[in-house]
């Protein structure tokens, strides 16, 4: 009897646990896409100047409204919590969106984050608000903008332009709430991590396709 508990332990226990976590691996390599295909931001206004687009790049997307003061708290959230940990990679960047005349208070925020943040990757583009609801709605959203044209939640848009998120069981998360640090810290940490992983598997493939070409 020992000795078949022994034999379990080293040869078929080592086997279940790598079955469990490479079905757990693959099962999470790729987040759902919620929706295909979202617009570009065209030609809008970027606070330094700068074209903004979304093509080609992983991008944080929000929405920042009128109370933009206000708010900035949830900026520092995410700044803390995602943006610290991954502004170094050149293809990611973190793009809010907010209403023409918040200029000079996005100009405070980005200078209170770069007393401690390299904020090369911070981006705010500006609008009107009945361009911002415009571009809002194209995302198809189950949540809509508030009263002042924005959200404390932000979004995933991958490298095509493809919203991702989580469809659950009897729900699907579209955005992650920067109000609550812990959410930042875990769902979207998580689903930020999937979408690198993607592209870095990606890459990998490809590189290895051409080894051997």
């Amino acid at each position: 009897m020992k000795k078949n508990i022994v034999l379990f332990v080293l040869f078929i226990l080592p086997i279940v646990a790598y079955l469990f976590f490479a079905s757990g691996v693959n099962g999470f390599t790729k987040l759902p896409t919620i929706t295909p295909n979202t617009a570009d931001l065209g030609n809008w206004q970027s606070l330094d100047g700068q074209k903004v687009s979304l093509n080609g790049k992983v991008t944080i997307l929000g929405f920042m409204g009128t109370e933009l003061l206000k708010n900035r708290g949830n900026l520092f959230n995410l700044n803390q919590k995602i943006y610290q940990r991954y502004h170094e990679f050149k293809d990611v960047q973190f793009v809010m969106i907010c209403p023409t005349g918040t200029e000079k208070d996005a100009k405070k925020v980005v200078d209170a984050l770069g007393a401690f943040t390299d904020v090369a990757q911070w981006r705010f583009v500006f609008a009107s608000t009945e361009e911002i609801a415009t571009y809002y709605d194209q995302l198809k959203l189950v949540e809509k903008l508030d009263e002042n044209s924005g959200t404390p939640k932000v979004y995933i848009i991958d490298k095509k332009r493809n919203l991702r998120g989580r469809k659950l069981v009897k729900d699907t998360k579209e955005g992650y709430n920067t109000f609550h640090p812990a959410e930042l810290s875990n769902e979207m940490l998580d689903d930020f991590k999937v979408i690198l992983y993607e592209y870095r598997a990606a890459l990998k493939k490809n590189n290895n396709a051409t080894r051997k070409i």
